[in-house]
């Protein structure tokens, strides 16, 4: 493992531990795995593709959405029930969305990923954290996280993201959960989705698991303070800044999802 990380080169390691404490702080703060960082930096800066960035990403998401989850239940931020009705779903989800990172050209992917930032920025307007509410549990709202964990597990495998970035709005806005509850039990959600989704990634060859470690320790490192800080902030301005991060990101990646449209076909 050590002559494996030293093949890589300072610069390489660099950039795997820079992308992971940036998004294990992210992770803390929004309750999501981090996909979203970690992507695009291992796409623009790694050179990988998207296939093996999403692979990685998916990955690295697992040890720190574990630490994450440790902050919030210390908080008492998690509902355990409902996590467990995501997860239903996201474990066969995963691996759907997996089979069609397989499948799918690698313009289509960077174009998914775009609309897929898309959609997250338009409904972090449509987000009214209160931390005062709670997720009330009936048959039909068991249904609809479980429909909810489906949708989200084949997100996760598909683009690399641990799916809190979809869970966290879809559980204040249709659940009536408090921000912090979304986000912790968001967490506790990405653990067995990304452990589901990462199996098939590397069936398929689309992990690289030095990559992964370096960028999954390094995001443990920085998630606890990521979510002391989402307790203090006022939840609003976090959804503003979260926004004015996601236009930078999409922006870099619409562009590289436009030359690669252009690129002739081998």
């Amino acid at each position: 493992m050590i002559d494996t990380l030293r093949a890589r080169g300072p610069r390489a390691i660099a950039t795997f531990a820079g992308a992971g404490l940036l998004a294990g702080f992210l992770s803390g703060l929004f309750g999501v795995g981090g996909g979203t960082v970690i992507v695009p930096i291992l796409v623009v800066l790694a050179a990988f593709s998207q296939k093996l960035a999403a692979g990685t990403s998916s990955a690295a998401i697992i040890p720190v959405a574990a630490v994450g989850v440790i902050s919030y239940a210390a908080q008492g931020a998690v509902d355990w029930v409902a996590a467990l009705l995501i997860s239903i779903g996201a474990v066969v989800g995963a691996q759907i969305g997996t089979l069609l990172l397989h499948r799918l050209s690698e313009p289509l992917l960077r174009w998914i990923f775009v609309g897929f930032l898309v959609v997250v920025m338009v409904s972090l307007f449509f987000v009214i954290p209160s931390r005062d509410a709670v997720i009330h549990l009936t048959f039909w709202s068991g249904a609809a996280l479980i429909l909810a964990g489906f949708v989200t597990g084949v997100l996760s495998g598909l683009i690399g993201v641990g799916g809190g970035i979809i869970v966290v709005p879809v559980l204040i806005l249709l659940f009536g959960a408090s921000d912090l509850v979304a986000k912790g039990t968001s967490l506790l959600m990405m653990i067995p989705t990304t452990i589901s989704g990462t199996i098939g990634n590397i069936r398929h060859g689309n992990v690289d698991l030095v990559a992964g470690l370096v960028v999954g320790v390094a995001a443990c490192l920085t998630a606890p303070l990521g979510a002391i800080v989402a307790a203090v902030v006022d939840p609003q301005l976090a959804n503003i800044l979260f926004v004015i991060f996601l236009v930078l990101i999409t922006a870099q990646m619409t562009q590289r999802a436009i030359r690669a449209s252009r690129r002739p076909k081998a």
